[in-house]
């Protein structure tokens, strides 16, 4: 089973990405981690993105389709794999098919903007320890402490309100073309985000069953 993840920032990917992988027995395939694995190791491909990346530049799209075709070529992606954060655009999904990457099924998450600020900003990360807190679904046990080490609670400046606003407007512009390329080809679903995760979670799997 070949699936695509879409939704926006605070649409619980990952949480959902959990699940598809240990029911279908398939690989999660995140582009970020695919350019952070050939950076480490220094490989050519790699080697060519970190040159875009230490500019601050995006990677071209030639580039991502090549790192991602090399990583689907591995041993562990003959049973299917989940791709999260690609493709972004149609040049991208036209591209997999042409290289014979074609996917079964694209799961799309779409969550009210609303919500999405919602969960963004009221979340909160200790300073010293990276754990994730959120003010109404996960609040500490003292307000600004983390329970694990003690250590100041804050809100990171990326989930302020108008960052939070301004990511949300930029993938929603971005992705539009892309779920109606999957809209044309018929295997795309949409999936109410705004439920509650576990209710998600039973959506996508009666989708992918």
């Amino acid at each position: 089973m070949k699936v695509v993840l879409l939704g926006p920032p605070g649409a619980g990917k990952g949480t959902q990405a959990t699940g598809i992988v240990e029911r279908y027995n398939i690989v999660h395939i995140s582009t970020g981690d695919i350019f952070r694995k050939n950076v480490k190791e220094g490989t050519p491909l790699g080697k060519q993105a970190k040159a875009y990346m230490d500019k601050g530049e995006l990677v071209p799209d030639e580039l991502v389709i090549a790192l991602v075709q090399d990583r689907l070529k591995q041993d562990d992606c003959k049973d299917g794999y989940l791709l999260d954060g690609f493709p972004r655009t149609t040049f991208q999904a036209e591209a997999m098919e042409k290289l014979g990457m074609a996917v079964d099924k694209v799961i799309d998450i779409q969550v009210g903007k609303d919500v999405l600020v919602g969960r963004a900003t009221g979340r909160r990360v200790c300073k010293k320890c990276g754990e994730t807190y959120h003010v109404s679904f996960r609040p500490t046990k003292v307000e600004g402490v983390c329970d694990k080490c003690g250590a100041e609670v804050i809100q990171r400046s990326d989930d302020e309100e108008a960052t939070v606003a301004r990511r949300i407007d930029v993938y929603l512009s971005e992705t539009a073309p892309l779920v109606d390329y999957y809209e044309k080809k018929g295997n795309i679903v949409h999936i109410n985000g705004d439920d509650d995760a576990k209710v998600v979670q039973e959506k996508i799997f009666a989708a992918l069953d």
